[in-house]
């Protein structure tokens, strides 16, 4: 009897006609543990605390660029350099622009309103911020600003361009944009509940809106702004 150890179906799966979705599935379930596990602010102030006694911004700033670089700049390599594709082809361009610019417009004026509202939710009160020093001084919050656009690049790349991009040939659009919903909303355990639900109906919209305008950029756009809002 012929016995293949996992290492080894992995490797037949890599080179066989299902090579590339399996690569993806894997590769994603590596680097969203790898953020969970090691880009938390936690994680960041076990390690290495910080100085003084009021809070940081450090262990904020660590948790963007940990998602920026797990969630984004790998799986883009991986795309770039092993699946020798175009970043386009996972979203990353304007799409049709009407689309694109015309649901942006339209829509981040209600995410930025919903974002208002639901800080009047204590569950949100007590989690958000996560840079609780963001708003100390202008200078302050344009860092933040900047910070957290990396961590919404990593973000919407990974889920709705890597994944949900990456497998829709191999899955088809829906099961592929369910998918990326399950992965997401995933890693949204730990936050507040009416986020984590809220993340399901989120994934989807996001997920068919990327489909829609052949683009991440309007989701991008919309994502950044409710989580700046708040």
């Amino acid at each position: 009897m012929n016995r293949r150890g996992p290492l080894q179906t992995l490797i037949d799966l890599a080179r066989g006609p299902q090579g590339k979705p399996a690569i993806i599935l894997f590769c994603s379930t590596v680097l969203m543990t790898a953020w969970w596990h090691f880009g938390s602010p936690q994680f960041y102030l076990r390690h290495f605390p910080t100085s003084g006694s009021g809070p940081s911004a450090a262990p904020a700033i660590y948790c963007f660029a940990s998602c920026f670089v797990l969630l984004g700049v790998i799986p883009a390599l991986i795309v770039k350099l092993g699946f020798r594709e175009s970043l386009a082809d996972y979203g990353v361009r304007l799409g049709n622009r009407v689309r694109t610019i015309r649901s942006f417009l339209i829509l981040a004026p209600f995410f930025v309103l919903g974002a208002y509202l639901s800080s009047s939710n204590a569950s949100i009160a007590a989690y958000y911020p996560i840079n609780r020093v963001a708003c100390n001084s202008p200078e302050t919050f344009a860092v933040h600003a900047f910070c957290y656009l990396l961590y919404y690049l990593g973000w919407e790349f990974h889920f709705r361009g890597f994944l949900q991009f990456g497998l829709r040939d191999s899955f088809g659009g829906g099961s592929a944009l369910l998918v990326q919903v399950m992965a997401s909303t995933l890693l949204h355990l730990g936050k507040p509940d009416v986020e984590t639900v809220s993340a399901i109906l989120a994934g989807v919209f996001w997920g068919w809106l990327a489909y829609r305008t052949r683009s991440l950029l309007s989701g991008l756009g919309q994502h950044y702004l409710l989580g700046l809002s708040l």
